[in-house]
């Protein structure tokens, strides 16, 4: 089999989790395995570096962000090729450009377009473990590129995709994906298999297992995924494509994204091309929106509600005020920060009814206010107010009975 596995961060911090993970490496390959290692950064390095830029510049150019981001997975690889050696096998450290992970232009954010796989197949057949730095391309141009924040878990899967990999097994500082975030629910579970759907949902609603591109790859190139602790040899979770006895499961997690905000434009023209007219300047100033909802009142008029994240705020604000300054004054564009968006995901919402209802249920005994309602197919999401975001949480576990095998 080949298998391709990735180490966050924290499971390459130090020297001695390195030669951990090169133990772990080789242990793989002894049993027969042709092994491919994508490595992050060593944890806090890319801080101290993006950091350091901002030191020299406070607006630092983005293509020369990625020359110096990139940096702190070129020191990884090296160390991680060394440590193989040192271990009696053998390694050869590979970096994005050398690979050749084609991305497009957008530094900092880049996506994947290709990979050549010519350099690893080489390496697998010398006999060697293939060491490539995650989070890392290159553009057309010869530009070094980076994906983004957890980037390296959308390298791994990327990678196994071309490989066609058996298996990508993600080795982080937790042993799985749980029905809830350990540090806010005592009994939350461990979940020994879950859909590709329902971690897209939960990875895009605020749980920080996997970056959510790499689920998005997962997905379309039918990768297994396995989550597991790089700190034991237990069995994690799969992500897998969605299996008929899911459905039985009507909720699968419960997650809470902190930092949201809500922007009320009321009284508007409810006209065609007015939402254009909103969103359009807001998309091309980088600013997410994601919960919409728009009231008819009277008269023509309509009431026009969306959320950001709150570190937007000023600048959406600044954004409406000139674009929309022929429909509503500036002064009476309404925010309001401090909430949270508590979600429920689950494939077997397709089949059950009566899930929404439970939430609301819940909220109500609980006294939680909801500001607003988000729906699709697997997920009901609630915005609300940020100080009752665990308290949601913690009742909705208990709720669903999510702690229960």
């Amino acid at each position: 089999m080949l298998i391709v596995q990735k180490y966050g961060g924290t499971s390459v911090g130090t020297v001695e989790r390195i030669r951990a993970v090169a133990r772990r490496c080789l242990a793989t390959q002894r049993r027969g395995h042709d092994v491919v290692v994508i490595v992050s950064a060593m944890s806090g390095e890319t801080n101290r570096l993006l950091g350091l830029a901002k030191q020299i510049a406070a607006l630092p150019d983005e293509r020369e962000l990625d020359v110096i981001a990139s940096t702190g997975e070129q020191v990884t690889v090296g160390l991680m090729a060394l440590a193989i050696h040192a271990e009696g096998g053998q390694a050869v450290s590979l970096l994005g450009h050398q690979v050749r992970i084609l991305t497009d232009s957008a530094f900092a954010r880049a996506r994947i377009q290709d990979i050549d796989a010519r350099a690893i197949t080489s390496a697998l057949q010398a006999g060697k473990i293939a060491v490539i730095a995650g989070f890392q391309g290159v553009d057309k141009d010869g530009n070094i590129t980076t994906l983004g924040r957890g980037g390296s878990d959308t390298s791994a899967v990327a990678v196994a995709a071309a490989l066609k990999a058996e298996a990508c097994e993600i080795y982080t500082d937790v042993d799985g994906v749980y029905t809830a975030d350990p540090n806010v629910v005592r009994s939350a579970r461990k979940v020994d298999r879950i859909s590709y759907e329902e971690m897209l949902e939960l990875a895009s609603l605020g749980a920080k297992v996997l970056q959510i591109r790499s689920v998005e790859f997962g997905m379309k190139y039918g990768v297994p995924i396995h989550v597991r602790s790089s700190f034991n040899d237990n069995e994690g979770t799969w992500v897998v494509p969605e299996e008929k006895d899911m459905e039985s499961v009507v909720v699968a997690g419960v997650t809470a994204t902190r930092d949201e905000a809500k922007v009320t434009l009321p009284g508007i023209p409810d006209k065609p091309g007015i939402q254009a007219q909103v969103f359009k300047p807001l998309a091309a100033a980088g600013i997410v929106v994601d919960v919409i909802v728009q009231a008819h009142i009277q008269n023509g008029r309509t009431n026009l509600t969306f959320t950001i994240p709150s570190a937007d705020v000023p600048r959406a604000r600044e954004v409406l005020s000139k674009s929309c300054s022929d429909i509503l004054p500036a002064d009476q564009i309404k925010t309001e920060e401090n909430l949270s968006k508590v979600s429920v995901v689950g494939v077997g919402m397709r089949s059950h009814a009566g899930v929404a209802l439970k939430m609301f249920e819940i909220f109500a005994q609980e006294g939680i206010h909801i500001h607003l309602i988000s729906t699709s197919e697997i997920k009901i999401s609630c915005v609300i107010d940020a100080k009752y975001a665990e308290l949601a949480v913690r009742s909705l576990h208990d709720g669903f009975e999510l702690g229960k095998a």
